[in-house]
């Protein structure tokens, strides 16, 4: 009897630590804390099974023995685990910890951050693609009955231009029972700059997901495919072609057991049919967008702004210490995501001493050291400026506009939909245009520049040229307030273009006059400088 009792203890024993593996699936790496949290766990249950038999009279006097040996096994597990936490910690590898990121600081803003078209600046943050997303969702009714949207929107760079991505999943347990065979049809991509959103549906569905369930669960396949491989935060991207992928950063742990982590490789796995391949940073495909998390970036330039002088600097007087803001966003630079990143003095005063770009594929990271507003001061002055509509400012993006710093907000109601967008001058935040497109937004901020002597007005360099002739069309029209002529002479396809504020004598102009031009070419009419009729 006590035999039996043995065996079927020592099953369920087995039976509950194999359930608990596969459904924590630590990495079997000695730098992952989750498998150091495993082993102790297992420990545990090991030594309660021994505590129970020896409680239910069927224990050996070997397995006391046996049962301060565990005991002993989890005290000394538990000690490494905290010592090697300390050891690893920027308390005592501070220097280490400083010079995991090579910041490059003689850098130029206006040279490294080209004025961007308006098709490839992001107009939209998560929550407002999230949205687009769930009513195109709410649109397909042949799916919104068994998928949902997810909420990963990885922002990337697909075909030059700024869009977010996301699978579907499944809307619930019931759903993928039934739908799990043939898979995720679609995924949603979503154009950052004109808000285009679209469904995409694949001519085989995605099998491997975060909806999934066992052995297709995008984290277990991983997992059983690379036990040692300790990963990071996924992303969800698709390549040139359209395919989806699944990017899976390998974390690489620099000091000690637990600290200085970055990304030594990364799986990249076809989301459909659930092959993977392992790359070295450096050989990873340029279509891939996101190896480097932003978050992990942040932390990194933290140790790197606040470790210069010691630890103990860090948290005392905290002398030459820098910290990033309470934000970031994205910028897309050379078909590359850029996380940006306001950066402040750690003693807190209300302006920024400069920004942090950080590459997410390379981890190649540049320091500005441009003085002015925060991003919280900026949103506030975009706020400011519409407090009647009582719109709310999403996190500014950093855009070279005229060769100036300027925060570009958009302002939402309280739907969550873009009312407007604003542009916020980083070094006089006072400084705020306001448009209901980016256009207009980018006019008004340019004539307050002008207007505020940021700015000198632009010289006009073109050569002036003069002709004579006989006048054959004579139009009129209002631009921005002002009254224009618009001539055409004899013999002539070109169009002359006469301001009635500057020359006030066009208006005597009518057809068959003989007049003398002078004007300057330029893309679709002539700008006339001076103007002469003919007797």
């Amino acid at each position: 009897m006590k035999k039996k009792m043995t065996v079927g203890l020592t099953l369920l024993t087995l039976v509950v630590i194999a359930i608990y593996y596969y459904v924590t699936i630590p990495a079997f790496n000695i730098h992952s804390k989750d498998v150091w949290f495993f082993i102790m766990v297992v420990i545990a249950i090991i030594g309660f099974v021994y505590a129970l038999k020896r409680k239910l009279g069927i224990a050996e006097i070997r397995e006391d023995k046996g049962l301060k040996a565990i005991i002993g096994v989890l005290v000394v597990s538990i000690a490494v685990f905290l010592i090697g936490t300390l050891l690893s910690s920027p308390i005592i590898n501070a220097k280490k910890y400083q010079k995991l990121l090579d910041v490059k600081e003689d850098v130029s803003f206006q040279e490294d951050i080209h004025e961007l078209n308006f098709d490839q600046i992001p107009l939209l943050d998560k929550d407002s693609a999230e949205i687009l997303g769930d009513r195109k969702m709410g649109s397909m009714v042949d799916m919104v009955s068994q998928f949902e949207a997810t909420d990963i929107y990885s922002q990337i760079n697909y075909q030059g231009k700024p869009v977010r991505v996301t699978p579907l999943k499944y809307a619930s347990a019931i759903k993928w029972i039934t739908n799990q065979k043939d898979g995720i049809p679609a995924y949603i991509k979503i154009n950052m700059a004109d808000q285009t959103t679209d469904l995409v549906k694949l001519e085989q569905g995605i099998k491997y997901s975060t909806s999934e369930y066992f052995n297709r669960n995008i984290y277990r396949h991983l997992r059983f495919q690379h036990p040692t491989y300790i990963y990071g935060e996924l992303s969800f991207e698709i390549d040139e072609e359209g395919v989806p992928y699944w990017i899976a950063p390998v974390k690489k742990f620099n000091i000690g057991l637990f600290g200085g982590e970055t990304v030594g490789k990364v799986v990249i796995c076809n989301a459909i049919t659930g092959e993977s391949k392992t790359y070295q940073v450096k050989d990873v495909p340029k279509w891939v967008d996101r190896v480097y998390s932003a978050d992990l970036l942040v932390d990194l330039f933290d140790y790197y702004g606040t470790l210069k002088r010691g630890f103990l600097n860090s948290v005392l007087s905290q002398k030459d210490c820098l910290q990033t803001t309470s934000g970031y966003n994205y910028l897309a630079l050379d078909d590359d995501v850029w996380m940006y990143t306001g950066v402040t003095s750690v003693n807190g005063d209300q302006s920024n001493v400069g920004f942090a770009l950080a590459n997410q594929r390379t981890m190649e990271t540049k320091y500005y050291e441009i003085e002015g507003a925060t991003e919280a001061a900026a949103m506030g002055s975009a706020e400011g400026q519409v407090q009647n509509l009582k719109y709310k400012a999403t996190f500014p993006l950093l855009l070279n506009i005229s060769g100036e710093p300027t925060y570009f907000i958009a302002l939402k109601d309280d739907a969550g939909l873009v009312k407007k967008y604003a542009m916020v001058n980083v070094q006089k935040y006072q400084i705020v245009a306001i448009g209901d497109n980016v256009a207009d937004t980018e006019s008004n901020y340019e004539d307050l520049l002008l207007s505020n002597g940021i700015q000198e007005p632009k010289k006009d360099e073109r050569d002036t040229k003069e002709i004579t002739g006989i006048v054959t069309t004579v139009a009129q029209a209002v631009i921005d307030g002002t009254s224009h002529y618009y001539l055409v002479l004899d013999n002539k396809e070109d169009i002359y273009d006469v301001s009635v504020k500057d020359y006030i004598d066009v208006i005597k102009v009518k057809e068959g006059d003989a007049l003398t031009i002078e004007y300057k070419v330029g893309e679709t009419t002539n700008n006339v400088t001076s103007i002469e009729i003919n007797k």
